[in-house]
């Protein structure tokens, strides 16, 4: 799931035309669109394939009660661009790709909903590959697994790799050290007060993290209950919700819910760093901007939060945590390149990360543009 304000795609008129949807896709240079059907079942679905230059389109299957079809088809196009991005960012051989289900997660869900979705992957041949997403579980994951291999975040009987949460917490704690590196000029987080707004189970971890390193922690979250755990486990200091961007701390870690960097917020802060799980975390693109005049050292909400899309990946090489956890590494990497990038080019980090991305497209393009009859790709033995 990843923060999309800034792709800026919105179609202007109330009911979006099919040439309108043509002239959306040529701009943010769209590869496939896919309408599916099921009547039996009560599917409707859209998947939408963004880029893969880089490999198959990965991205989650996500099943809401949106407003019209126009909506839901805007949302999927807007999903799948942010996955092109956050694959790339990763250092994923990934495209991006995403389904959007249209329904009720409570009340519309069969077996035969899924089943039929998982046909009309197949018949994709590898060009997407699914995943769980907001709305969906497991259990639809096993479904769809009926009937195609390209899905991942299944089972861990069937060979998948499980709850990605403490992964995901890897990766931003080694995201948040190289955001500390630049704005303190020392990776350790020892003796930093440290701010943590949500404490799900992506926070909980990170927490974890933090307190074995020494940081002091600042937790917020409207669940009491978590509250508690953290503030009995890593002797945090707990405040009301609305207190925690005034926390006099070095480092602000937002885990919970998106847009909570904008104009209310932004001026209450103390902290010269924002390193978290959450997505979508700038309500604008404007408040990237906002952050980058003030000298805030932010880190790209999916690139820091990306560990958990690079260990579901890593099911297609068939699961090796180890693996995953090296690869997860390479977060605090990918930091690093677009702070050097921002400086480069004079641009707010938001900015950076996708022209990270960018770079990384347009240079693997280049290296693969060579005809193959048995071309080698993620997929190779599936």
């Amino acid at each position: 799931m990843i923060g999309t304000g800034i792709w800026g795609c919105t179609f202007q008129s109330k009911g979006a035309s099919f040439m309108e949807i043509f002239k959306y896709m040529e701009k943010y240079d769209y590869e496939q669109l896919v309408f599916c059907q099921d009547e039996a079942s009560g599917l409707k679905a859209v998947i939408a394939i963004h880029d893969t230059t880089l490999g198959p389109a990965l991205g989650g299957a996500r099943m809401w009660t949106y407003a019209s079809e126009e909506n839901a088809v805007e949302d999927a196009l807007r999903l799948a661009r942010g996955m092109t991005y956050k694959n790339a960012a990763a250092g994923l051989n990934l495209g991006g790709g995403k389904t959007v289900i249209i329904g009720d997660p409570f009340k519309d869900k069969n077996e035969e909903m899924f089943r039929a979705l998982g046909r009309f992957i197949q018949g994709l041949n590898g060009r997407y590959i699914t995943a769980e997403d907001v709305g969906t579980t497991v259990t639809d994951m096993d479904l769809i697994h009926e009937e195609t291999d390209y899905v991942t975040g299944i089972s861990p009987a069937f060979g998948s790799s499980g709850n990605p949460s403490p992964v995901t917490a890897y990766g931003v704690y080694r995201g948040m050290k190289a955001a500390a590196k630049e704005a303190f000029g020392s990776e350790s987080l020892e003796g930093l007060k440290i701010s943590v707004q949500g404490l799900g189970n992506v926070a909980y971890k990170l927490c974890e993290y933090l307190h074995n390193e020494g940081a002091k922690l600042v937790v917020t979250d409207i669940n009491q209950a978590a509250i508690d755990r953290v503030v009995n486990d890593f002797d945090a200091i707990a405040v009301a919700p609305d207190e925690i961007y005034a926390q006099d701390v070095d480092i602000f870690s937002p885990c919970a819910l998106g847009a909570i960097l904008n104009d209310e917020t932004i001026p209450q802060l103390k902290a010269k760093v924002i390193a978290g799980s959450a997505n979508n975390q700038l309500k604008d693109s404007r408040h990237g901007d906002y952050l980058h005049e003030l000298g805030i050292v932010y880190a790209p909400d999916y690139v820091i939060n990306a560990g958990g899309v690079i260990n579901v990946a890593d099911e297609l090489y068939g699961y090796n945590r180890e693996r995953a956890l090296k690869r997860v590494d390479g977060i605090y990497d990918s930091i690093e390149k677009i702070f050097a990038i921002s400086k480069r080019d004079g641009i707010p980090t938001y900015v950076a990360a996708n022209r990270l991305a960018e770079e990384r497209i347009a240079r693997v393009a280049k290296s693969r543009s060579q005809f193959l009859k048995n071309e080698k790709n993620i997929l190779h033995g599936r």
